[in-house]
């Protein structure tokens, strides 16, 4: 074992360039595979925290109707020519029944009603489209984390003042309005009410801002001309939001309407991000074969080389599993110096990186040392580099030596 070691110690230096070039390689792969599956996860988070900032988990509400068929033929097929949305109410039956259910599931976290109506805002001659979404400030809070996000103004001033209104930042800019500032709100139903500015959010989601206020679950309802039994919307958070699906399928099961999990309403940016996924993890592994091919050909020239130092060995006593062991040795050295490098590359990247400001709703470069992808490198960079190094190795073992002596 020693002077098998031994052996492989010797080849690895007798060659330093080539040895230098296949460890190089092994650092480039493993440091762009730790860096891009780091800033890979840094996005998925960046993303997740921006959607969940006025997206809950799960969102339940009264889906739309499409008018049935009314007609048949004789053949029992059904005959409709325009099929239609059925006229109904958007509000939920019996909301405190559901709420007090789903509050008693493991899994939910928060659950908080919601009046959503669209509005017009008025100051003056101007005028903005955009929605007022009724809320229990505390729950809203919770689920959303709208204090995280607020620019002017105090967000806890919503729950006693039923007449405030928080509204967004692009608004605020578009009519000239501040705190304690007064606004006139105009609702689908026609119904007009002065509110008082009592704070101004910016998510740096430029519709979000330009259309979308905060009011109390009772100013949404009156816009409405409603009760206060009326709720258009239930949102609930669960602990591990990427089983929002699952648990959607259960909640409508249990209350009869519509449960959807915030995957499928952003669908259009769960496929965009899938495409991101697939493209940086091929092309980062790519690069890590790219790295493995480089030690295959380094140790396959070393044992076309080393043939007749091969042969000898074999004659000595030395047998197949023990030519193996020099040049997988040879590989799994270059390869744990590869990898040790690689990290170090990948974590001073990713220092300088993090620290970049780019502006926007991302702030600063949303990347961070990511232990399990340090590991996953790790794992995936000897795993590799073994290969590389057992299939020239397996082809030495086989050297006849008789045959190379006779050349």
């Amino acid at each position: 074992m020693n002077i098998s070691l031994d052996i492989a110690k010797t080849y690895l230096f007798s060659n330093k360039k080539m040895t230098a070039v296949a460890t190089l390689g092994v650092v480039l792969g493993m440091s762009i595979y730790i860096f891009m599956n780091s800033m890979l996860v840094g996005f998925d988070k960046s993303s997740s925290a921006s959607i969940f900032k006025t997206t809950p988990h799960i969102r339940i509400y009264n889906d739309d109707v499409i008018s049935k068929p009314l007609i048949q033929d004789t053949k029992e097929k059904y005959i409709i020519t325009n099929p239609k949305i059925v006229p109904k109410t958007n509000t939920l039956i019996n909301p405190k029944v559901i709420i007090e259910t789903l509050s008693k599931l493991s899994e939910v976290t928060v659950v908080t009603p919601q009046v959503a109506t669209s509005v017009f805002f008025n100051n003056g001659k101007s005028q903005i489209a955009g929605s007022a979404i009724g809320i229990k400030p505390e729950e809203a809070n919770i689920m959303f984390d709208i204090k995280s996000y607020m620019v002017e103004g105090n967000f806890d001033v919503l729950k006693s003042n039923s007449n405030g209104i928080i509204i967004g930042s692009g608004i605020a800019e578009k009519m000239s309005l501040g705190i304690g500032d007064n606004v006139s709100i105009t609702s689908s139903k026609s119904v007009t009410k002065n509110l008082k500015i009592i704070g101004i959010f910016k998510t740096n989601n430029s519709k979000v801002d330009k259309t979308t206020s905060y009011v109390n679950i009772a100013s949404a309802q009156q816009f409405l001309k409603e009760g206060t039994s009326y709720v258009t919307d239930i949102n609930v958070n669960i602990l591990n939001p990427e089983k929002a699906e699952k648990t959607a399928t259960t909640i409508s099961n249990l209350t009869g309407y519509k449960a959807e999990g915030w995957k499928e309403a952003n669908a259009t940016f769960m496929a965009a991000n899938k495409m991101r996924k697939i493209i940086i993890t091929f092309v980062s592994f790519t690069i890590l074969i790219v790295a493995g091919f480089g030690i295959y050909n380094i140790l396959n020239m070393t044992i076309t080389q080393k043939i007749n130092d091969i042969a000898i060995l074999k004659a000595m006593g030395f047998k197949g599993k023990d030519v193996i062991r020099i040049f997988v040795s040879q590989a799994i050295s270059i390869g744990v110096a590869g990898v040790l490098g690689g990290m170090l590359i990948a974590t001073v990247l990713i220092s300088i990186l993090k620290n970049v400001y780019v502006g926007g709703d991302i702030g600063y470069f949303p990347i961070d040392y990511e232990p399990l992808k340090y590991l996953q490198g790790v794992i995936v960079g000897l795993f590799i580099t073994f290969f590389a190094g057992y299939i020239p190795a397996k082809k030495a073992a086989k050297v006849d030596p008789v045959s190379i002596f006779r050349k």
